[in-house]
């Protein structure tokens, strides 16, 4: 399989308008609106990370410290301030604008989008150079549709653009490795503020993936001209000096408390344990690839075997140095998330791309062959299923949009396994992306914002209102349901209460208060006002099914009389 650009014609982008096909960036642009707004705005905040992540960017709009990174009352010592301030400068533009405010969650998405979109540009971009224009086209679309770049453009946190950060990187990083002596000062510059902005965003996993590919490239090559292209001397001064002043600015603030917790509490225990009881076996990651790739995962598991046996070619060598060694690692950590090998994303949609639209392919061996196409059959037919299966399993009832879903994956499913069959799998690849659009549509936008049971801050926020309009948030407590998203939904002086014995405290505390009492802290709650002479009145009820811990919730709401 050789991985450069091809003359003849490719019958895979005969789906395209030719208007299209002469504004590649424009179709990608319009394939990823059209993939990842719906439910962008109807969708409420989400546990557990999005509504920490949002409502941190949001007392940082309010307080207007910019240094510190506070959830509620305490300090969020874990990921450094980059994604704070990107969302912290989403809001204030909206509001600007007047096109949103603070409260709504959505501003905080954007700068989420706005990474995934230029992620995918850049894969085009930086892509041709390494598998030519077709195949840079058809694994950024691939790209693009895959269900964990989809998941994560809706998620306010750090991912999505991490990943622009890393792709643009490791773009520039295949220049200097394919063409050293062209490589300029400039496009190092580029290089390394790329990677300090990574530090920003996420900490040391920016670096590490250029890092890890380089070492790797330099032992199986037994040289590394590249290296000297880069300018380490002055490109890796200039990376620290991008990140510095914040951390710097940070360890004086906290008084080294955020790299005692940020090193010791967050990274090491992540490495070392499974946290939050995120645990994964060996090979989870390719066990789920199926799964977070969908639908192009098929074209890649396919496509792997050809790109080892071509790992000599340049291009092939460098796509695959991008994916093994960081790879291992993520399975080597204890806690594991689909979400953590997106940075390698891009490489492996280039290379099944250059794989389905080369006409001198080798076929995939009979069980990787049917192994992906169990995968592609498998999980087109549990989004429909889970289309028809959650509003029955929560509300007893049937969604028109999951009626949609059905026939929508079954004709993805269809036309993908026909194209395969004619061994046309570069149009299979791009029908993948573009029949997703209608299936992610019906669940994202159809189904989960009407899920009303999952969406119990909101819900919460709704009846306080109702019952006691204006109501100051430190005049409102809650236990039984600690999820952030109360605190996004109520504000972040609302009190999180550990039993029901504290939410009778916290009514008696003083005149007006509204506490939400969970069904398992009741029995307390009314033996201790019993005890203080307390008539609480229930006001109202919010049940809803907590996603995060897989079981019922009932929040009973209490006053006291007037």
């Amino acid at each position: 399989m050789h991985l450069s650009a091809l003359s003849s014609p490719d019958p895979s982008l005969g789906l395209l308008p030719d208007a299209l096909q002469r504004r590649p960036k424009l179709f990608l642009v319009l394939l990823c609106l059209l993939l990842w707004l719906p439910g962008f705005f109807t969708l409420p905040a989400t546990d557990r990370d999005e509504a920490r992540f949002a409502q941190a960017s949001r007392q940082m709009v309010e307080s207007g410290d910019y240094v510190r990174i506070r959830f509620g009352e305490e300090e969020r010592n874990k990921k450094p301030a980059g994604i704070h301030w990107l969302q912290a400068a989403s809001v204030h533009l909206m509001e600007a604008t007047h096109l949103g405010t603070r409260d709504m969650i959505w501003p905080y998405r954007l700068p989420s989008l706005a990474g995934a979109l230029l992620a995918v540009l850049a894969t085009f971009h930086w892509g041709r150079a390494l598998v030519g224009r077709r195949a840079a086209l058809l694994g950024s679309a691939m790209l693009a549709s895959s269900l964990v770049l989809v998941a994560e453009t809706h998620i306010a946190k750090t991912d999505a653009a991490l990943l622009a950060a890393i792709v643009g990187a490791m773009g520039l990083f295949g220049q200097a490795y394919l063409r050293p002596d062209a490589f300029t000062a400039r496009q190092a510059a580029g290089f390394w503020l790329l990677l300090g902005l990574g530090v920003l965003l996420k900490g040391p996993i920016g670096p590490m993936v250029p890092l890890l590919a380089g070492i790797t490239l330099a032992a199986s090559d037994r040289e590394a001209p590249w290296l000297r292209a880069l300018r380490p001397a002055w490109g890796i001064p200039l990376m620290i000096a991008a990140a510095a002043p914040w951390f710097i600015a940070i360890g004086l603030a906290t008084e080294g408390r955020f790299f005692q917790q940020a090193v010791g509490g967050d990274m090491l225990s992540k490495i070392g344990s499974g946290e939050e009881k995120h645990w994964g076996p060996p090979g989870y990651y390719l066990l789920t690839f199926a799964i977070a790739a969908f639908p192009g995962a098929w074209i890649v598991l396919a496509a792997l075997p050809n790109a080892w046996r071509d790992r000599l070619n340049p291009p092939t060598r460098f796509l695959l140095a991008w994916v093994v060694p960081s790879w291992l690692v993520f399975e080597a950590v204890q806690t594991k998330l689909p979400h953590y090998t997106l940075p390698l994303y891009p490489a492996l949609m280039l290379l099944g791309a250059a794989w389905a639209i080369n006409p001198m392919r080798n076929p995939p061996g009979r069980w990787w062959r049917w192994t992906g196409i169990a995968g592609l059959v498998l999980v087109a037919t549990a989004l429909a299923a889970a289309a028809l299966a959650a509003p029955w399993y929560l509300e007893r009832r049937i969604l028109p949009a999951g009626l949609l879903a059905i026939p929508a994956a079954g004709a993805l499913a269809y036309l993908l396994l026909r194209a395969a069959r004619l061994r046309a799998w570069g149009r299979a690849g791009l029908l993948g992306a573009l029949l997703a659009v209608p299936l992610y549509a019906a669940v994202l936008e159809g189904i989960a914002p009407h899920l009303a049971p999952l969406w119990i801050a909101p819900r919460l926020a709704e009846a306080v209102e109702a019952r006691a309009p204006g109501l100051p948030a430190d005049r409102f407590g809650i236990t039984g349901h600690s999820e952030p998203s109360v605190l996004f939904a109520l504000g972040q002086e609302a009190r999180f209460l550990r039993t029901g014995t504290e939410a009778a405290d916290f009514l008696a505390a003083g005149p007006g208060r509204v506490v939400a009492v969970g069904d398992r802290a009741e029995a307390d709650f009314r033996r201790r006002a019993t005890a203080l002479a307390l008539a609480p009145q229930e006001v109202a009820s919010v049940t809803g099914f907590n996603y995060s811990r897989g079981r019922w919730v009932t929040l009973l709401l209490y006053r006291l009389p007037a």
